[in-house]
């Protein structure tokens, strides 16, 4: 098991991450019938016929619709695209099935329950691999085809998620994925400011406790060769953090000056030049029409100031015109 599974799989131990994940990512028709309430963990040990214990990953179930049929939700955390993922997920629905079978979980009609499995892939290359085993099996004689076997899952693609800029950070859970793939300092900073707030409660304290674990393991990449100190909780992980990055990016600018100077690449450094001239008119674009907004509305939320750091020149033209306008905050992004 290697880290990212490790700490997957403690913060989907927790059953509000669980709910966000069936809240923000399943089809609106389907969560209408979930008793939310109803969500608790099941075992997530299997072992097959010959003895060989595999370990499974997090496994829950939830009341579906009025006649409260069982779901059980098996998540696979991925990070590599691996093209037989749905027949290990056919597998583990089988083992699934027998373990409830042996431990006499079956209703009254003893009719298997429904599986929904859920891959969360989180790899840099989009996935490509079939999500169905009915893909994988070759075309078989006519006549024979219901022999064949056939099992799907729900694929969850972070990184395609994350890319698109349309789709709302509402939920733990869509925030983890941005801050895995997040594209800027300010991103990053907005996301954790709004999980210090989400997780604020006292009964939030021990997803609070796994997404600190989750930082401090994210750390080192976000800032290679750098050492931190200690985190006892969120607000501590996030005023070190966005200080932290101010620190690194000014180190990573002079060092690339430096670089440039001794290597005396004239054309990077006037093509670097031109650049840091756009993205800084950028920017101060972007700081004006924050400034107009608070100067009309008051204070901007995160989630306002994370749309205005992915906002282009045009947009932020254009928000500029309407804030003289626009009744609310609300009004400026119809």
């Amino acid at each position: 098991m290697d880290e990212h599974d490790t700490i997957y799989k403690l913060l989907f131990a927790h059953d509000r991450m669980v709910q966000d994940l069936l809240v923000g990512f399943l089809p609106d028709k389907w969560v209408a019938a979930l008793d939310l309430e109803s969500l608790e963990k099941m075992n997530g040990s299997y072992v097959t016929d010959d003895l060989r214990g595999r370990h499974g990953d997090a496994v829950w179930r939830i009341r579906w619709g009025e006649e409260w049929l069982y779901v059980y939700l098996l998540l696979e955390f991925q990070s590599s695209v691996d093209r037989f993922m749905a027949l290990r997920i056919m597998v583990y629905t089988g083992l699934l099935h027998q373990d409830l079978i042996r431990r006499g979980e079956l209703g009254a009609d003893r009719k298997l329950p429904s599986v929904l499995p859920v891959v969360l892939y989180n790899g840099e290359r989009r996935w490509r691999a079939p999500t169905d085993v009915r893909a994988l099996v070759q075309p078989p004689p006519d006549g024979l085809e219901r022999f064949q076997p056939d099992q799907a899952f729900l694929l969850i693609d972070e990184g395609a998620y994350s890319a698109d800029d349309r789709q709302p950070i509402n939920n733990l859970v869509a925030a983890l994925f941005r801050l895995e793939h997040h594209r800027s300092s300010d991103e990053v900073a907005g996301l954790l400011q709004l999980l210090v707030k989400w997780l604020s409660g006292p009964e939030q304290a021990g997803l609070r406790r796994a997404y600190l674990e989750w930082l401090r393991r994210r750390l080192p990449k976000w800032f290679p060769g750098e050492t931190f100190p200690e985190m006892h909780d969120l607000q501590e992980a996030y005023e070190m953090i966005t200080n932290r990055f101010e620190e690194w990016k000014e180190r990573q600018r002079l060092a690339g000056v430096e670089q440039g100077v001794a290597q005396g690449v004239a054309q990077g450094v006037e093509q670097g030049r031109a650049q840091g001239i756009e993205q800084g008119r950028l920017e101060g674009e972007r700081a004006l029409v924050l400034r107009l907004i608070e100067h009309r509305f008051g204070d901007a939320p995160a989630t306002l100031r994370l749309r205005l750091q992915s906002a282009s020149q045009a947009e932020l033209e254009d928000l500029a015109d309407r804030i003289l306008d626009a009744s609310s905050v609300d009004d400026l992004f119809q």
